[in-house]
């Protein structure tokens, strides 16, 4: 069912596309200025009419295959869990130390080891406090 509704919006969705294409951005449609023989439906006039009309027919049944979409699939999932579902980091890390990359699940990987401490200073004279 999800499938053929699927490709029912896709050629709703071209449609709609061509339909708004063909439209001058004046609202002329098809910029066609005179009957020139082809009667009074498809003149410049009935043209934009036609095209309103089917542009307005075509976003509605868009607007109804995305709800209709929506609702069918509202609670699918393909991984198991949503992107919200995601731990925030609570401190910021250290300057220059990279944070390891999520997995799926909000995992941490386990920490690489640590590059070895450099080498301690001597120690400077310190000063009494009392």
């Amino acid at each position: 069912m999800t499938t053929v509704l699927l490709l029912i919006h896709l050629f709703v969705t071209i449609a709609l596309i061509g339909v708004v294409l063909i439209q001058r951005s004046e609202g002329g449609g098809l910029g066609i200025g005179t009957a020139q023989g082809m009667g009074a439906f498809m003149s410049g006039r009935g043209t934009a009419n036609l095209l309103t009309r089917t542009t307005a027919v075509l976003g509605a049944l868009f607007f109804g295959l995305s709800l209709t979409l929506a609702l069918l699939n509202k609670g699918t999932s393909t991984t198991g869990h949503s992107l919200l579902d995601v731990a925030p980091v609570s401190a910021p890390a250290a300057p220059g130390s990279a944070l390891p990359p999520l997995v799926p699940g909000g995992v941490a990987p386990a920490p690489v080891a640590a590059a070895p401490p450099a080498p301690a200073k001597p120690a400077a004279p310190s000063v009494p406090t009392n």
